[in-house]
């Protein structure tokens, strides 16, 4: 493995930088005071609310909206909440939404129904302010924790990245973020297929893990940002010791996954579009890091870490086998 220092221009990555906003809150009942009540109050805490009187109408509603969270009544006119839900949950683009049903049911039996029909959380009414806020602030994090954790690999993804970068910032303490890419992943995708890929992408995240449990503490911070990106935050002396593990880790472990006879002759054989086969060397890692210190660098925007690791990423991939290429910037004037 080799590193490297570069001074490049710095431009942030636009997977990890989606605009944010107040979450949409969708609320649908046909009791207009109820309604009333619920979007003033998660008006006044910072949300932004739809309101619909039935669930045909909610239907409507979220053909032109995708809200991040519908309070839905059970029983209302033409269809009701129950209803909704099902129809929510049919479509792709509602299924995961999250649901709090309303419902003057206050017996266990309605409750169960009510849950196992698709609901997330429920309200009996009479309900008040705090109890309304403290359900839907739960649930909405619930999801979106959900949302932001690798279904492959378990760790975090690009939102809580990006949070965790802002913490490092504030913190004022020293920090660098790495940003990881396995070099040639496709051609493994190509001739083994997308089940033997996951394979090797969750060889990379067990590597990581591996090598920062060796690495110790302070503890470094781990996400796969999608595909075969995958990110570190840690102090920049753990930089080195935390890559070369992982390289050497990982390295071993791809080998295993490739087909014995590939794995001994250094490559494999991808077919291009006319049939002829080409040479692919065994994957590799490329690995940029950009550095915050005391007595160098600081930043004031995740998304310019982000694009100095992305371009320091890119410095990498430029160079033969595994490598890890350093920003060592003291100012952004250089």
């Amino acid at each position: 493995m080799s590193t490297a220092e570069s001074r490049l221009p710095e431009s942030p990555d636009p997977e990890l930088d989606p605009e944010e906003g107040p979450d949409l809150i969708l609320v649908v009942d046909d009791d207009q005071d109820i309604a009333s009540f619920v979007e003033f109050n998660l008006k006044v805490h910072g949300f932004e609310v739809i309101r619909a009187r039935d669930g045909q109408e909610a239907l409507e509603l979220l053909e032109q909206h995708r809200p991040a969270l519908a309070v839905v009544d059970w029983m209302m006119p033409r269809m009701d909440g129950v209803e909704l839900i099902r129809h929510m949950r049919a479509e792709p683009l509602t299924s995961a939404t999250p649901v709090i049903m309303l419902t003057a049911k206050s017996m266990t039996v309605d409750k169960v129904f009510g849950l196992t029909t698709g609901a997330d959380d429920y309200l009996v009414k009479p309900f008040d302010t705090a109890e309304l806020l403290a359900r839907v602030t739960t649930t909405l994090r619930r999801n979106k924790d959900a949302r932001e954790v690798s279904p492959l690999t378990g760790l975090p993804g690009n939102a809580r990245v990006r949070r965790e970068i802002g913490d490092r910032m504030r913190s004022g303490g020293d920090y660098s973020v790495g940003y990881i890419d396995v070099d040639r992943f496709k051609s493994v995708n190509d001739v083994y297929g997308f089940d033997r890929g996951d394979e090797f992408i969750i060889a990379l995240a067990r590597s990581l893990q591996r090598a920062s449990a060796q690495t110790g503490k302070p503890s470094i911070f781990l996400g796969h940002i999608g595909g075969d990106d995958f990110v570190f935050i840690c102090h920049p002396d753990q930089v080195l010791p935390l890559t070369q593990r992982t390289v050497t880790d990982f390295e071993a472990a791809a080998d295993r996954l490739y087909e014995p006879e590939d794995a001994r002759r250094g490559y494999i054989e991808v077919p291009d579009r006319r049939g002829n086969k080409q040479k692919a060397a065994l994957v590799t890692l490329s690995i940029g890091v950009a550095q915050a210190t005391n007595d160098g660098r600081r930043f004031t925007d995740p998304r310019v870490v982000i694009g100095v690791a992305s371009e320091m990423k890119k410095v990498a991939k430029s160079q033969p086998g595994s490598y890890v290429a350093i920003d060592r910037r003291r100012s952004e004037a250089e």
